[in-house]
């Protein structure tokens, strides 16, 4: 189900919102619970209920090796560690069987020449997700800080719907004890009306903005044969914004109707575009996965007290795997390696001491990063060269058509008039959507930021009442966010 439904938004969620808080007032406080469990997992099967069997079996096993590393005992014959590592294992290995299996089997057949049979495997939804978030239980019940064991209350932990498809990625100590207070069992109108203005402004940012992006970015990825310059640099920072306001956008959502449940997650966006380098950037995009990896990878590696030579490699290899974790593709692992290059530069700079200007350091950081999503978003290699070779070749340059009898000297160097977004279905509407694109990401607050300030008033209401309207008569039959196929 989409949060950007008309079933979601005028059924599942008001009703959802009601029976949780009418069993909390009848005082049926593990009811409501296990009510929202299944609510949760009616949200996950409607989708297909083929992926129920598979969340439910990752949740039993996991809650199963959470007990056993409760205990100060050996487990049968094992050791506390050697059960963390198995159900590390478990886990991972859950992850590669449904993500990476014909991936592998695609790259043998290519290197060996042979013709072994791709898997008809179906990707469960939100798997990368609901799996680093069970790892982490497991590390943190190893570590003994998880202080209660239910069953019920842990699979509302992992099931719980407005995080489950995309994140972000809970610890089970953040959020048991805000299930857990009495206080939060009971409707509170400020939360309420906080949460349906996050929701809202997430609602706009999916279906208005991103979604408008997504014909430009769609067109020049995935249907023009051939870029212009202009359609190259349109084609990637189309997606570089479709990107940001779709993730944003289902972050915005999941806080606001968790928030409307009194259960505040935590926040997994910040302004990553203005970020003045790329440390700063990840501190920004996807903080939840940031800290995931830093906590559960980077720092078991030795972090930052080890070598600098030994750093550089663990920085460059969290990098890598995080880019794997976003796609079984080698389109992913080049990114990914981008990325922890990227880093590693990073910290020599700063390990010499070195400094940059505010505005080159912004800059570079954000052509970088608007370069890398190409092969972020590319499904085929070719489709990355495509984009990438046009955006750098200038002897394929079209200006607007009202400029030919301005500029007919321009003819002799190789410069062409016409519809300079053409080939992407673009138009003046295009440059447009760009320069507010610009303007909302870098000088504008951001919906947190807003939140903080959020106070019930008129001007509030007739804002969010515009927003809604606008975003009610765009909502599409259907509309994935873009970290689904995550």
């Amino acid at each position: 189900m989409l949060f950007n439904s008309y079933v979601f938004i005028f059924a599942f969620l008001p009703i959802t919102f009601l029976v949780y808080f009418v069993l909390n007032h009848l005082r049926l406080t593990v009811a409501g619970k296990t009510f929202l469990v299944f609510a949760s997992l009616f949200f996950y099967g409607w989708w297909s209920v083929v992926y129920v069997p598979v969340i439910l079996s990752s949740i039993g096993v996991n809650f199963l090796i959470g007990i056993s590393l409760s205990k100060e005992q050996k487990f049968v014959w094992m050791s506390r560690k050697t059960v963390l590592i198995l159900g590390i294992v478990f886990n991972i290995g859950l992850l590669a069987y449904f993500k990476y299996t014909n991936f592998f089997l695609e790259n043998i057949n290519a290197l060996l020449g042979t013709e072994i049979p791709l898997l008809a495997i179906i990707l469960p939804l939100g798997i990368s997700f609901f799996t680093f978030t069970q790892i982490a239980f497991l590390v943190d019940a190893y570590k003994n800080e998880v202080k209660e064991y239910s069953l019920v209350h842990y699979m509302l932990f992992v099931t719980y719907f407005p995080h489950l498809l995309a994140g972000p990625i809970l610890h089970h100590k953040e959020m048991m004890p805000q299930f857990a207070n009495r206080y939060n069992w009971v409707i509170c109108w400020r939360n309420v009306a906080m949460g349906l203005f996050l929701f809202v402004i997430g609602l706009f940012k999916k279906v208005v903005i991103a979604d408008s992006f997504a014909i430009w970015a769609n067109a020049g990825f995935d249907s023009a044969a051939t870029l212009n310059f202009f359609e190259a640099w349109a084609t990637s920072l189309s997606y570089t914004f479709q990107l940001y306001f779709d993730f944003s956008g289902y972050v915005d959502m999941a806080i606001g109707i968790s928030l409307m449940f009194n259960i505040r997650l935590p926040i997994n966006f910040n302004s990553p575009y203005k970020a003045r380098d790329i440390q700063d950037f990840w501190r920004r995009w996807h903080i939840t996965l940031s800290r995931f990896l830093r906590d559960y990878i980077y720092i078991p590696l030795g972090g930052n007290r080890v070598g600098n030579y030994r750093n550089y490699i663990n920085l460059f290899a969290v990098f890598l795997i995080g880019g794997l974790w976003h796609g079984a593709a080698w389109t992913f692992v080049v990114w990914g390696a981008l990325h922890g290059g990227a880093i590693v530069i990073h910290r020599i700079w700063k390990d010499l001491g070195l400094k940059m200007n505010y505005l080159l350091a912004w800059v570079i950081t954000f052509n970088f990063i608007n370069i890398t999503w190409v092969f972020f978003r590319a499904k085929e290699w070719e489709d990355a060269v495509k984009v990438l070779r046009s955006m750098f070749q200038l002897h394929d340059i079209v200006l607007p058509a009202f400029l030919m009898s301005k500029l007919d000297l321009a003819g002799q160097f190789g410069i062409c008039f016409g519809n300079i977004f053409g080939d992407i279905k673009g138009g003046v509407d295009t440059l447009i959507w760009l320069f507010a694109a610009f303007v909302i990401t870098l000088f504008m607050k951001n919906s947190m930021e807003m939140v903080r300030a959020f106070s019930v008033k008129l001007s509030t209401l007739l804002f969010v009442v515009m927003l809604f309207v606008v975003s009610f008569f765009h909502i599409q039959k259907y509309s994935e966010f873009i970290y689904f196929q995550f």
